[in-house]
Protein backbone atom coordinates (compact mmCIF):
# COMPACT_ATOMS: atom_id res chain seq x y z
CA UNK A 1 0.00 0.00 0.00
CA UNK A 2 1.08 3.49 -0.81
CA UNK A 3 0.01 6.91 0.56
CA UNK A 4 0.38 9.84 -0.86
CA UNK A 5 -0.26 13.39 1.09
CA UNK A 6 -0.14 16.63 -0.01
CA UNK A 7 -1.71 19.72 1.86
CA UNK A 8 -5.13 18.60 2.77
CA UNK A 9 -4.97 15.36 0.26
CA UNK A 10 -4.62 12.15 1.24
CA UNK A 11 -4.32 9.25 -1.80
CA UNK A 12 -4.11 5.46 -0.93
CA UNK A 13 -2.80 3.31 -3.85
CA UNK A 14 -3.33 -0.54 -3.18
CA UNK A 15 -2.01 -3.94 -4.97
CA UNK A 16 -4.34 -6.15 -6.36
CA UNK A 17 -3.53 -8.75 -3.08
CA UNK A 18 -4.08 -5.79 -0.77
CA UNK A 19 -7.72 -4.87 -2.38
CA UNK A 20 -8.42 -8.38 -2.78
CA UNK A 21 -7.36 -8.88 1.58
CA UNK A 22 -9.71 -5.57 1.87
CA UNK A 23 -12.46 -6.95 0.26
CA UNK A 24 -11.92 -10.44 1.97
CA UNK A 25 -10.70 -9.43 5.59
CA UNK A 26 -12.01 -5.71 6.14
CA UNK A 27 -8.44 -3.87 6.92
CA UNK A 28 -5.50 -3.87 5.34
CA UNK A 29 -2.80 -1.98 7.18
CA UNK A 30 1.41 -0.86 6.96
CA UNK A 31 3.52 0.84 9.14
CA UNK A 32 7.16 3.03 8.68
CA UNK A 33 9.17 2.77 11.30
CA UNK A 34 11.26 5.85 12.43
CA UNK A 35 13.47 6.22 15.02
CA UNK A 36 11.43 7.46 18.36
CA UNK A 37 8.25 6.28 16.61
CA UNK A 38 6.34 4.66 13.59
CA UNK A 39 3.52 6.04 11.52
CA UNK A 40 0.78 3.34 10.60
CA UNK A 41 -1.88 3.43 8.00
CA UNK A 42 -4.39 1.57 7.77
CA UNK A 43 -7.58 0.94 5.17
CA UNK A 44 -10.97 -0.45 6.89
CA UNK A 45 -14.14 -1.71 5.72
CA UNK A 46 -17.10 0.07 7.13
CA UNK A 47 -20.95 -1.26 7.10
CA UNK A 48 -21.87 2.10 8.97
CA UNK A 49 -20.99 5.17 6.57
CA UNK A 50 -21.94 5.78 2.82
CA UNK A 51 -18.52 7.77 2.05
CA UNK A 52 -14.73 7.80 2.56
CA UNK A 53 -13.85 8.74 6.08
CA UNK A 54 -10.86 9.30 7.71
CA UNK A 55 -8.85 9.62 11.37
CA UNK A 56 -5.17 10.15 12.56
CA UNK A 57 -5.03 9.07 16.29
CA UNK A 58 -1.71 8.11 17.98
CA UNK A 59 0.60 8.40 15.01
CA UNK A 60 -2.27 6.17 12.88
CA UNK A 61 -3.95 7.08 9.57
CA UNK A 62 -7.40 5.16 9.39
CA UNK A 63 -9.09 5.53 6.26
CA UNK A 64 -13.10 4.08 6.71
CA UNK A 65 -14.51 2.71 3.01
CA UNK A 66 -17.88 1.87 2.41
CA UNK A 67 -18.75 -1.83 2.62
CA UNK A 68 -20.68 -1.68 -0.21
CA UNK A 69 -18.25 -0.43 -2.58
CA UNK A 70 -16.06 -3.21 -1.39
CA UNK A 71 -18.45 -5.62 -2.30
CA UNK A 72 -17.12 -6.42 -5.72
CA UNK A 73 -13.98 -4.22 -6.02
CA UNK A 74 -11.77 -6.91 -6.35
CA UNK A 75 -13.45 -8.40 -9.26
CA UNK A 76 -14.88 -5.15 -11.23
CA UNK A 77 -12.90 -2.10 -13.21
CA UNK A 78 -14.19 0.02 -10.57
CA UNK A 79 -10.55 2.09 -9.94
CA UNK A 80 -11.44 4.10 -6.76
CA UNK A 81 -13.47 5.97 -5.00
CA UNK A 82 -13.22 9.65 -3.41
CA UNK A 83 -14.74 11.82 -1.21
CA UNK A 84 -14.47 15.94 0.60
CA UNK A 85 -14.57 15.22 4.01
CA UNK A 86 -15.32 18.30 5.84
CA UNK A 87 -12.62 19.31 8.63
CA UNK A 88 -13.36 22.47 10.34
CA UNK A 89 -15.78 25.27 8.70
CA UNK A 90 -15.07 25.83 4.81
CA UNK A 91 -11.45 23.20 5.28
CA UNK A 92 -12.03 19.63 3.71
CA UNK A 93 -9.94 16.79 3.11
CA UNK A 94 -9.47 15.20 0.08
CA UNK A 95 -9.55 11.32 0.22
CA UNK A 96 -8.69 9.20 -2.79
CA UNK A 97 -8.73 5.29 -2.60
CA UNK A 98 -7.45 3.52 -5.51
CA UNK A 99 -6.36 0.67 -7.16
CA UNK A 100 -2.24 0.73 -8.25
CA UNK A 101 -1.46 0.26 -11.43
CA UNK A 102 2.00 -0.70 -13.54
CA UNK A 103 3.88 2.49 -14.16
CA UNK A 104 4.45 2.77 -17.74
CA UNK A 105 7.61 4.27 -17.52
CA UNK A 106 10.79 2.41 -16.06
CA UNK A 107 10.72 1.91 -12.17
CA UNK A 108 13.10 0.07 -9.86
CA UNK A 109 10.23 -0.87 -7.47
CA UNK A 110 9.19 -4.31 -7.98
CA UNK A 111 5.37 -3.73 -9.42
CA UNK A 112 4.81 -7.26 -9.92
CA UNK A 113 1.15 -6.79 -7.81
CA UNK A 114 0.10 -3.97 -9.75
CA UNK A 115 -2.66 -3.79 -11.86
CA UNK A 116 -2.03 -3.99 -15.49
CA UNK A 117 -1.88 -0.13 -16.55
CA UNK A 118 -4.86 0.67 -19.19
CA UNK A 119 -3.03 2.33 -21.20
CA UNK A 120 -0.20 0.42 -21.88
CA UNK A 121 -0.57 1.73 -25.14
CA UNK A 122 0.15 5.58 -25.81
Amino acid sequence: MKIRIQANSVRFRLSKPEVEQLCKEGIVEEQTLFLQSQLTYSVQKNFQINTLSASFENNKITLAVPAHFLSEWAENEVVGLDAQMVVSGQISLHLLIEKDFKCLDNVTEDQSHNYENPNKIC
